[in-house]
């Protein structure tokens, strides 16, 4: 048997197959004393031994950790509502200040779930743009974060986005399939018109219509975003394919969407998430409050979230 495979098997259900394999890769399994590959061999009389990975140190601990709003908290997941222009992990140029770093401060104990690689990404299952707010899941456990990609990946996580889009969206229901890819020349950006693409749908739905003035004022729509697949930037580029860039967003936007003066960043909020408990199968869903240069623009034009979120997660 490949020792990847006996190890997942020995570790099952807290570590799949692939975890198993970074276990190995990172040296923290030993066939008969000596380290050994995933593809190694497993006989009948070796002696395995399996270390468990070890927690950050102090050194690894975050040097600034910003508060965060946790929705939700148990044994198994965290739920937050993550503000705009927070990273969610370090990254060039973003090394301090991320969401990582403010989970570690008040979980510590998701420390031992980064990765046996050293790459501070514990509990990490999914993403959200650096200037897009909203919530998000963190796995607490390496059985959450096995049973939360598995959910991720089989598109069973409904996920549900408001955007404020710029000018009139005509028609009240869109379903958007455009395979999504690298930009062929501008590699910080994605594209419908990449040479390599994956599938990438999005489905939207009008909320509201804010008419403008005039050539330069064209209005703008607030919309309901429900996206099937989770593409980098996905809903910030099908938005802009269909030309209805969010508002706030020069990267796809141009100039004209980031010169509105309303937004400092993109327009786009992740609303509502719902998922099955990793260990009890519940059905859980969770809201985060809409956040204030949102709230903000739509009360000016006569809505208050507050009496129509449920309205807008619900609507057909």
């Amino acid at each position: 048997m490949r020792l990847d495979v006996f190890v997942a098997a020995q570790l099952y259900p807290e570590y799949s197959r692939s975890q198993a394999a970074r276990l190995i890769k990172a040296g923290l399994v030993a066939v008969d004393g000596a380290v050994a590959r995933p593809s190694s061999a497993a006989r009948a009389g070796a002696r395995i031994e399996i270390s468990s990975p070890q927690r950050g140190s102090d050194a690894a601990m975050p040097t600034e950790a910003p508060p965060i709003d946790v929705l939700f908290a148990d044994a198994e997941v965290i739920v937050v509502n993550k503000p705009a222009g927070m990273t969610v992990h370090p990254a060039p140029g973003h090394h301090d200040g991320t969401l990582v770093d403010a989970l570690l401060a008040r979980f510590p104990d998701i420390a031992a779930m980064a990765e046996p690689d050293g790459v501070l990404r514990p509990g990490i299952v999914h993403r959200l743009d650096k200037d897009t707010s909203g919530v998000m899941v963190i796995a607490r456990t390496p059985f959450a974060k096995t049973s939360l990609s598995r959910q991720f990946k089989d598109r069973t996580v409904k996920k549900t986005y408001l955007a404020i889009v710029r000018g009139i969206v005509a028609r009240d229901s869109i379903r958007i399939e455009r395979p999504l890819g690298r930009h062929p020349v501008e590699r910080k950006r994605m594209s419908v018109n990449s040479r390599v693409a994956r599938d990438a749908v999005s489905n939207i739905r009008v909320l509201a219509r804010f008419p403008g003035s005039g050539r330069d004022d064209p209005g703008a729509t607030l919309v309901r975003v429900r996206p099937e697949t989770g593409r980098m930037h996905q809903i910030r580029v099908h938005l802009a394919s269909i030309g209805h860039p969010c508002h706030g967003d020069p990267l796809y936007g141009g100039r004209a969407s980031a010169a509105s003066g309303d937004f400092d960043r993109q327009a786009l909020h992740a609303l509502a998430l719902s998922f099955d408990h990793p260990r009890t199968g519940e059905r859980l869903e969770f809201i985060a409050p809409i956040v204030p240069d949102m709230k903000r623009y739509l009360k000016e034009r006569g809505l208050d979230p507050a009496n129509n979120t449920s309205e807008w997660i619900s609507v057909v």
